[in-house]
């Protein structure tokens, strides 16, 4: 397994993304999941991510299972600050202290463990004190609870800010060929504050693998209602799948491996967590690791997919909440 630093630590060079083996993608199976996990885990996998809000707390208590005799293996991501309303897509952020630090210790419980290894707010609340919330991670570093900090979806002004106040190890955005938001600054901010910049959703949520019918999307998979997968937008975006293959066959591999592989040669600072519920599709973004693109393929494909080549939206209004805070 090919590795990155994170923080000082060595983790594997592409993580792995747990939310969608509780929801959000359809019908899960844990022990499905489980045998994933442990897949990954067995081929080097050891940058596992999750969130307190993923299954209102049921994607935390898998990987609780999962971790039971592996914990010196693997490197666990979890967050906060995203509170969900039961039954509903519908959120809000909090990160009050007091809300943090309640947060923390049930994510310690539901993982089993007693330290998280990277603890990031999911989202920042614009109302509240970017000091105060990174002093109550501060404690939590201190009291051993948490060893190192991130942030997700934040500005590269912010993640200055917030780096003057304690070392911040990680950014998670979403960041691919069809979300090429964090180049218009946030990668900088990293490389300047020595943090990675997880990418996440770095297959655009399926779409970039060609493999997702948008006319049959079920209601409990929440692309159903992403502005990228209906309408209009779903038909024009076809042409970047249909790029995405052609580019793909010309290299000799699958368009999964070469999005991730495009993403792996933006610096040495970036990070994939693509997701999945299935062994195979493990094995073949693992894949990735063995594209070797050359500094005019890297170019071919970034001018194929310019910043803005997707149409419409990243998420609903209710889940554009939070972003670039």
């Amino acid at each position: 397994m090919k590795t990155r630093k994170l923080a000082g630590s060595d983790v594997s060079a592409l993580g792995l993304g747990c939310m969608g083996m509780s929801e959000f993608y359809g019908a899960s199976d844990d022990a499905e999941s489980l045998r994933t996990l442990a897949r990954a885990a067995d081929l080097g996998v050891t940058l596992f991510d999750t969130a307190d809000a993923y299954g209102f707390g049921h994607n935390e208590t898998l990987l609780g299972r999962f971790l039971a005799g592996r914990r010196g293996q693997v490197h666990i991501a979890t967050k906060f600050g995203l509170v969900r309303k039961p039954g509903s897509y519908e959120r809000r952020i909090d990160n009050s202290p007091g809300y943090i630090r309640a947060a923390c210790e049930a994510s310690l419980r539901r993982l089993g463990v007693d330290t998280i290894d990277l603890y990031y707010a999911h989202r920042l609340d614009p109302q509240a004190a970017l000091e105060e919330t990174i002093g109550a991670l501060a404690e939590l570093v201190r009291a051993g609870k948490v060893r190192t900090i991130g942030l997700c979806e934040v500005t590269p002004a912010t993640l200055r800010r917030a780096a003057a106040i304690h070392p911040i190890a990680a950014v998670q955005s979403e960041y691919s060929l069809w979300t090429r938001d964090p180049e218009a600054g946030v990668l900088q901010a990293c490389r300047d504050t020595g943090a990675v910049l997880c990418a996440y959703s770095p297959l655009g949520r399926g779409f970039l693998t060609g493999q997702v019918d948008t006319a049959n999307l079920t209601p409990d998979d929440f692309r159903s209602f992403n502005p990228r997968f209906t309408g209009d937008n779903a038909a024009a975006n076809a042409r970047i799948v249909a790029t995405m293959t052609a580019l793909a066959e010309a290299k000799g591999c699958t368009p999964a491996q070469l999005a991730l592989a495009w993403l792996l040669a933006q610096g040495e600072h970036v990070i994939p967590i693509p997701g999945t519920r299935r062994q195979q599709r493990l094995v073949e973004n693992l894949g990735a690791l063995d594209v070797t693109l050359t500094p005019d393929d890297i170019e071919k494909i970034a001018a194929a997919f310019p910043p803005g080549v997707a149409a419409g939206e990243r998420y609903s209004p209710e889940g554009m909440k939070g972003l670039n805070a």
